[in-house]
C-alpha cells in the first residue's frame, strides 16, 4: 500500500506529518498544491520541513494550477447564467470556492493514479469538515488521535515550527493560515492584516479594483474596524472613479517592482505558457 500526506504546511496538516513520522507511521510522499497565493510563512514553513522529509526518505511533491491563480481570478474568459459574459471568477471563497475546487480535483486525481491512501489534517474539534469526506481512501489520523485545532498549534510550537511573518505569528491574529486572499476571511482577521500586514492589504486593495463584487460586506458595528472599512470604501470609490473595470489586466497587482504581475513570471520559470497566450481550457482539457 502506498501513503501520501496532504500537506497545506498550515498548523494542522504539519502535526500531522510531524507525528506521522514521529510514531514511524507508513509515509511514503508528501503532497502540496501550490496556489501562489500562500502566505510566505507558509512557504517557510515548507523549507524548513524538507530537509526532515528527505533524512526519512519521504518523497515530496509539488502540485500547480493547470493556469496560473490570477488568470483564473481576473481574466479568464467566463460565462453564467447570473452575470453572463465576463472576465475572471473573481473573490474566491463563500458559495463561488473555485480555487478550492481545482486544488481538490488535482489532489484527488493524484492520489487515485497511485492507489493511494491519503492522510488528511482535518482536527478533531472540525466535524463539520469531517462530514465532508466521503472517499474510502481518506483517513484522518488527527481524529483517531483526538487532536484539536490547538493541540497542533501547540504541537508544532513545540516541534521548532512557526508561522512568524513581519515580527508577527499568524495564527495569533488569523483564525486560518490560508490563502491571503481567501474572502472567507472574517472582520478580526481583515482588520489584523490591515494592522499587521499591510504588505497584504495593499494587494487586496489593488485586487479589489479589478474585480466587480465586494470581498465583504460587513455590518459595521466596531470603531477600529469602522475605520478601516472608510479607508477601504474611499479607495474604491477612487478607483472606480477611473473606471477600473475597462482594463482587467491583473499585471500589476503585485506592485510596480515587477514588469508582469509576479505569478506569471513564476509560472514562465516553471515553464509554463503566459498568462495572455492561455487557452480557454479546463483541466486536463
Amino acid at each position: 500500500m502506498y501513503y501520501i500526506a496532504s500537506c497545506s504546511f498550515g498548523k494542522d496538516s504539519l502535526a500531522m506529518i510531524l507525528r506521522l513520522i514521529e510514531e514511524n507511521k507508513p509515509l511514503d510522499e508528501v503532497v502540496f498544491y501550490d496556489t501562489g497565493m500562500e502566505f510566505e510563512a507558509i512557504y517557510k514553513v515548507r523549507n524548513k520541513i524538507l530537509p526532515l522529509l528527505a533524512e526519512k526518505g519521504i518523497k515530496y511533491t509539488e502540485l500547480k494550477p493547470y493556469r496560473p491563480f490570477m488568470y483564473d481570478m481576473l481574466e479568464k474568459p467566463i460565462e453564467s447564467k447570473q452575470k453572463g459574459k465576463h472576465n475572471g471568477y473573481g473573490w474566491c471563497g463563500g458559495v463561488c470556492r473555485w480555487g478550492t475546487m481545482f486544488k481538490q480535483k488535482a489532489l484527488d486525481e493524484y492520489a487515485e493514479k497511485k492507489n493511494a491512501i491519503v492522510y488528511i489534517g482535518i482536527a478533531y474539534d472540525e466535524p463539520k469538515r469531517l462530514e465532508k469526506e466521503i472517499k474510502p481512501y481518506k483517513t484522518h489520523p488527527l481524529v483517531d488521535w483526538e487532536m484539536t485545532e490547538g493541540d497542533c498549534l501547540t504541537y508544532c510550537y513545540s516541534k521548532g515550527f512557526d508561522w512568524v511573518e513581519s515580527g508577527i505569528d499568524l495564527y495569533s491574529i488569523l483564525d486560518r493560515v490560508s490563502c491571503w486572499c481567501c474572502c472567507n476571511k472574517n472582520k478580526k482577521e481583515l482588520y489584523n492584516i490591515w494592522r499587521y500586514l499591510p504588505q497584504y492589504w495593499e494587494r487586496l486593495k489593488k485586487l479589489q479594483s479589478k474585480i466587480d463584487r465586494p470581498m465583504k460586506n460587513f455590518k459595521i458595528n466596531n470603531m477600529a474596524f469602522m475605520v478601516m472599512c472608510l479607508i477601504w470604501k474611499k479607495y474604491l470609490k477612487k478607483v472606480r472613479g477611473n473606471n477600473v473595470h475597462s482594463n482587467r489586466s491583473s499585471k500589476d497587482v503585485f506592485g510596480k517592482q515587477t514588469d508582469s504581475f509576479e505569478m506569471d513570471k513564476q509560472w514562465k520559470n516553471q515553464g509554463g505558457q503566459g498568462c495572455q497566450s492561455l487557452p480557454n481550457t479546463e483541466r486536463g482539457n
